[in-house]
């Protein structure tokens, strides 16, 4: 069964530097857009990917089990996407980045409203049974405000997918990582 382990780390890029020089490394660092809703079961979701003009669409559930975080995913088609659509609760749009590190893939995700970033945080995939994450790559250091700790759900996806709650959150960072 998938298992994702991940460690998420919130970023401080206010005007847009670490994106940019993401995007202008070159031989490319991998960058999709993503299109996400979450349907109306814990659990559930849906993604588009548009990575270079090839789209696809991924239907996902995900919930704890036990000790570890069971992630299923299946590729649908777009019908079945635009479909599903329709029942979402909460949505979002980013744009990620992704590198590949030994054993390891770091996922750096801008949150967009209206095309402008309002939310950026990092998140490792380690391979199963790791605990410690390793360290950044060095593109992305400089930009690391925190380690979130694991099962901290102020950082999901799901709550940033509101751009007014991440932006109150990002307010509070400094005092959200003393605790």
């Amino acid at each position: 069964m998938p298992v994702e382990n991940e460690r998420k780390f919130v970023l401080h890029d206010p005007h847009g530097a670490l994106e940019r020089a993401l995007g202008n490394v070159r031989p490319a660092i991998p960058r999709k857009a993503i299109r996400q809703g979450y349907l109306d079961t814990v659990g559930l979701r849906i993604r588009r990917f548009d990575q270079d003009g090839r789209v696809s669409h991924i239907f996902s559930y995900k919930r704890p089990v036990d000790d570890v975080m069971v992630e299923i995913e299946r590729e649908i088609d777009a019908v079945d996407f635009e479909r599903l659509w329709k029942l979402r609760r909460e949505a979002l749009e980013k744009v990620r980045y992704s590198i590949a590190a030994g054993d390891c893939q770091w996922d750096i995700d801008f949150f967009k409203d209206g095309g402008r970033t309002y939310f950026a945080l990092a998140e490792v995939e380690m391979p199963e049974g790791r605990e410690e994450p390793p360290p950044p790559p060095a593109i992305l250091a400089p930009y690391i405000e925190f380690l979130v700790e694991r099962g901290d759900e102020r950082f999901s996806s799901k709550k940033l997918a509101d751009p007014a709650y991440a932006r109150r959150l990002a307010v509070g960072v400094p005092a959200a990582a003393a605790d």
